[in-house]
């Protein structure tokens, strides 16, 4: 079992900055960690993955705005939101993947808020 802890959220301004956390805890093992999001009406999409490598996938929508990090000793991964849009308004959620396991684990998401 993973657990993932995510913080970090709020309400912020357009072209404003947030960082995000997630520390996971638990059986861990080489992995894919990422953050997804969810706004209202709409489904889940991703936003970013890190894997314990390194390597990084973005989503179109988020690039050259948001980086994505990990500190491996600690289990975190970070998201720095950068130039904040209103339409990245929505519920972001932490993602765990196993690579050996494949088992997939989420955190219990939070909220960002960009609006004047």
């Amino acid at each position: 079992q993973v657990q993932l802890v995510e913080s970090g959220g709020g309400l912020v301004q357009p072209g404003g900055s947030l960082r995000l956390s997630c520390a996971a805890s638990g059986r861990i093992f080489r992995n894919v960690m990422g953050w997804y999001r969810q706004a209202p009406g709409k489904q889940r999409e991703l936003v970013a993955t890190i894997a314990s490598g390194g390597t990084t996938n973005y989503a179109d929508s988020v690039k050259g705005r948001f980086t994505i990090s990990r500190d491996n000793p600690k289990n975190t991964v970070y998201l720095q939101m950068n130039s904040l849009k209103p339409e990245d308004t929505a519920v972001y959620y932490c993602n765990y993947n196993g690579l050996l396991s494949g088992n997939n684990y989420w955190g219990q998401g939070t909220q960002v808020t960009v609006s004047s």
